[in-house]
């Protein structure tokens, strides 16, 4: 079943043309990411389907009896209902039998000398409930709202934060069961469990997905076509992310050669038309056409990239070192006892679930709130970079100009290489153009905006950079840039994110948030951490089947038996435990760079060669030892 046709679409907004000429269709089944860089349309196309948003040209065709439901970014939700009232606000008459059934039990309660009524009436309704299968929807509300870390089914939705308002309007869409969703930006607010659930959700879900995220592993795993938009053109690949980026790099090398080829015909065609030939044959007068026919031909120009080069500045020694910290709200405490030194090199991902403390942590660190206890100690020549995720500094006058905006922190801008450059190109660089850079705030996109802040924060030149979800709102392609400059970052980086491959490009060391203010620390990135809680999740299962096995029964000691020794580490063990926490990130970089030489600038001596290959095994025979004899001691540590 076809659900919807766009057909030759255009819009345009006056300082950007969105859309030219675009034409897609969405079949049923298609899950479908959406791409390009901020401000290119990806919200306003859907939009455009929704119905919310008109065109300027074209036709749009929706299927009449297509279910479609749209989850913008910022979804309007009545405040009056409570969180279980408004995921079952479009469940009509299911919804109406619950409550009913609900409302003839609390009078049954209140009110017995009306029994036989009330309990006829309760049969009936009942039996309405089971015939369809309400019951269930309201158990299975429950499950989706628990996974995306909602636990108050009767909170008003008034009273939460617009991150429990986006999580609630997924939930309303996933359980209204439509034939299309249109997700912007759905992973936004979710730890990284969460979207697990989402991803698992979504690969069994059997209606059609046209989504935008900046996810790349969420697109990987969901989606089977990608769309791109590209300066008001839709370009269309049939496989997930990953597939879009092999095509792409092939287009874009196919179409320079081709540029590269047509370059060399029309430069050899105008020395030919230089001596001036006269067109008194037919072949002649079409070899001339051809000429001018190739003079006007337009390629795709290659698409723009953020280029990233701010100047840094020194770090000391000393960084910031956490102390016996301490920080509770009322009686939940979030930290508990957590010490830590950072070092001017240290790449920090922070991750837990919502509410677990995260941003308070970030906070702490850069003395935006005291801790109840502890010390923080700050160096001297440290200078915060706060990539915030809700940037509240950028939103204080929406009416300024994007250019005035940039020039309140420097009108000159000293780049990596040395040179100066004015407030204007830095912004070209970041893919604002002289047209845009004198517009309101208010005209940008809430992915351009996001994208200014953050130039903003890195041309203040920080030594420790902080950043709050940096991967909300920021197209796949800055983020790519973005992870490329950290590697290059000379200072302290500390993340809080939910994306599992920006922490995995990013980080070497990760601080899991768990109940009771507990900071465990773990050597490696997300995707290590994965391992190792699936390792001890293992353990705990093959634990469990043993103690059933044995019917809880104590089994009897040996007469050969040993007495049972400490498990605690030795300070042997304990000396060894710390030395493999800063061992395997070495190893692991030099492994990184090791990896980068072979692949991209391979020697053309075979010795040298065999000698490169020989140690990348070694390296990666040394971090699964490492590694292995780590876990096996933070299990005891623990």
């Amino acid at each position: 079943m076809t659900i919807l046709i766009l057909q030759s679409v255009e819009k345009d907004f006056g300082i950007k043309e969105i859309l030219k000429e675009a034409t897609f269709s969405l079949e049923e089944g298609d899950k479908v990411g959406l791409i390009g860089t901020n401000g290119s349309g990806k919200s306003t196309l859907l939009k455009i389907i929704a119905g919310l948003e008109p065109i300027d040209g074209g036709e749009l065709w929706v299927n009449s009896g297509a279910k479609i439901v749209y989850l913008p970014q910022q979804p309007n939700l009545d405040e009056n209902l409570t969180v279980l009232e408004q995921v079952f606000a479009d469940c009509g008459e299911q919804m109406a039998l619950i409550r009913e059934y609900e409302e003839i039990s609390h009078k049954l309660a209140h009110n017995p000398q009306e029994t036989d009524s009330l309990m006829s009436r309760l049969s009936a309704v009942n039996q309405q409930i089971e015939t369809l299968d309400a019951w269930a929807l309201e158990t299975n509300a429950k499950i989706v709202l628990s996974q995306l870390g909602i636990e108050n089914f009767d909170a008003k939705i008034g009273d939460l934060s617009g991150g429990y308002r986006k999580r609630i309007a997924l939930a309303s869409g996933l359980l209204s069961e439509p034939d299309a969703l249109l997700m912007d930006e759905p992973t936004n607010h979710l730890d990284a469990m969460s979207v697990e659930w989402l991803q698992s959700y979504l690969n069994r879900y059997s209606g059609a997905l046209l989504l935008i995220t900046h996810d790349r592993y969420f697109l990987d795993k969901v989606t089977n076509r990608i769309i791109e938009i590209d300066r008001g053109d839709l370009y269309g690949y049939s496989g997930n992310y990953s597939y879009f980026l092999e095509k792409k790099a092939e287009t874009e090398a196919s179409e320079i050669s081709s540029q590269q080829k047509h370059a060399g015909v029309l430069r050899r065609e105008l020395e030919w038309l230089k001596r001036g030939p006269k067109a008194r044959s037919t072949k002649q007068k079409a070899r001339i056409d051809r000429i001018h026919e190739m003079q006007n031909k337009e390629f795709r120009q290659t698409q723009g990239k953020v280029e990233i080069t701010t100047a840094s500045r020194r770090i000391g020694k000393k960084v910031i070192e956490l102390e016996n910290i301490n920080k509770a709200y009322d009686d939940r405490v979030l930290i508990k006892d957590f010490t830590y030194i950072f070092n001017p090199q240290d790449r920090v991902g922070i991750i837990g679930k919502n509410g677990a403390g995260k941003s308070t942590l970030m906070n702490i660190i850069t003395g935006r709130i005291a801790p109840d206890s502890g010390t923080v100690d700050i160096g001297p020549t440290i200078h915060f970079g706060y990539f915030d995720q809700h940037s509240e500094d950028l939103l204080v006058n929406e009416n300024q100009r994007v250019i005035d905006y940039l020039k309140d922190v420097a009108e000159l801008v000293k780049t990596s290489d040395g040179s100066v450059i004015t407030a204007s190109q830095m912004l070209e660089r970041f893919l604002f153009p002289p047209n845009q850079q004198y517009a309101p705030i208010h005209k940008l996109s809430g992915g351009e905006k996001r994208r200014l802040f953050l130039l903003q924060v890195l041309m203040s030149a920080p030594n420790v950079l902080i950043l709050d979800e940096p991967t909300n709102d920021l197209d796949v392609q800055t983020l790519s840039v973005l992870e490329e400059y950290l590697e290059e970052f000379n200072g302290c980086v500390i993340v809080v994110s939910h994306d599992r491959y920006f922490l995995d490009r990013t980080i070497d060391t990760i601080f899991a948030l768990e109940e009771g203010g507990t900071i465990k620390q773990y050597p490696g990135n997300y995707s290590v951490y994965l391992d190792y809680k699936k390792a001890a999740e293992e353990k705990e299962k093959e634990l469990q089947v043993q103690v059933s096995s044995q019917g809880n029964k104590p089994s009897k000691p040996s007469k050969n038996s040993q007495p049972k020794q400490s498990n605690k580490l030795t300070f042997k063990e304990k000396y060894e435990y710390k030395d493999l926490e800063e061992k395997i990130p070495v190893l692991e970089a030099e492994k990184e760079e090791l990896e980068g030489n072979l692949y991209n600038n391979p020697p053309t001596d075979f010795t040298e060669m065999q000698t490169l290959t020989e140690r990348l095994s070694q390296l990666v025979e040394e971090i699964d030892r490492a590694t292995e004899r780590w876990l096996e001691l933070a299990e005891r540590e623990s």
